[in-house]
């Protein structure tokens, strides 16, 4: 497991902001998520050990940060939400400093550096100061400094925060990429839920200091299988009647679009029977699939009504 919450719970005074996390993760990437207040960002730092947890613990890779956080800090790369640089240092500079900071040798960390730079698509212009860099590219410089020491887990916090169309799409195919091809795990940390659902296999969504949804997303996505979408020719009205005489809920939105709900008693041969009975072609078919914005909005109500 390369990230383990056992029984984690963080209190700032008498308020408790992570409450009895329980948890494990083993895929490639995890998309952290949860309304502004929910305990994200501290749950970050008390993975990082900055925070001293009240009970319980984390692991990462089989550390305890409790009795491990500087070897796990050495094991991580942070790439923060808020500019964190060096004024006044080109990238290459940067992220030699960093480098030695993690341990590496000059030598090491400048060729890293090097490596790094044009691995993030800043080769060109990485003997130029980053203060004169556009905010896009100050977003990788920061992606650079979080791997150029070859972490075992990467932290990303907002990575795509206010990047244009396509400073987003670069930014997100650098993140599939590190998780297709690298050694990292990946804990991703974003509002946008597209992000999380293009980058994440899995997803940890929490709300007030509370774990509301964990798992896979395309297990989690595969609940509502019993709903589908489908466009007809022929009787409309006849077809409708004879799936509600069946037990499905019916209804047909403006686009001609037939969304049918399936009894548990019923299988998806109900709608090509009745389609053959009736003369009626079936000419667009496939299952309600949740989106990752129907999951996380599903799981902060229920939370809500709880």
């Amino acid at each position: 497991m390369f990230l383990e919450l056992d029984k984690l719970t963080v209190r700032f005074g008498r308020h408790v902001i992570l409450d009895n996390l329980q948890t494990s993760v083993d895929s490639r990437s995890l998309g952290l998520l949860g309304p502004n207040g929910a305990g994200k960002s501290t749950l970050i730092r008390t993975v990082l050990g900055f925070i001293k947890p009240a009970n319980g613990t984390a692991r990462i890779a089989g550390l305890d940060i409790r009795k491990s956080s500087r070897d796990i800090r050495s094991q991580i790369g942070y790439m923060p939400e808020h500019e964190s640089f060096i004024h006044g240092l080109s990238a290459v500079r940067l992220l030699r400093f960093m480098g030695e900071l993690c341990g590496l040798s000059g030598k090491d960390a400048m060729e890293r550096a090097h490596e790094i730079l044009f691995y993030v698509g800043l080769g060109e212009e990485r003997y130029r100061n980053v203060d004169t860099f556009s905010l896009g590219m100050q977003q990788k410089v920061k992606l650079a400094q979080a791997l150029v020491h070859s972490p075992k887990l990467l932290i990303l916090d907002e990575p795509t925060n206010a990047l244009d169309p396509e400073g987003r799409r670069e930014m997100i195919q650098l993140i599939r990429d590190i998780v297709k091809n690298s050694e990292s795990h990946v804990i991703l940390c974003s509002h946008i839920l597209k992000d999380v659902e293009e980058c994440c296999e899995d997803v940890l969504v929490l709300n007030k200091g509370k774990i509301i949804l964990s798992g896979n997303i395309e297990d989690l996505r595969r609940v509502d299988e019993r709903v589908y979408d489908l466009r007809i020719k022929g009787n409309v009205e006849r077809f409708i009647a004879e799936l509600s005489e069946r037990g499905c809920s019916c209804s047909l939105d403006e686009k001609d679009t037939l969304r049918v709900v399936l009894p548990e008693a019923e299988k998806t041969e109900i709608f090509f029977d009745l389609a053959r009975k009736n003369n009626i072609q079936l000419r667009h078919f496939y299952y309600k699939r949740d989106s990752l914005e129907d999951l996380f909005l599903k799981a902060l109500l229920g939370d809500e009504k709880g």
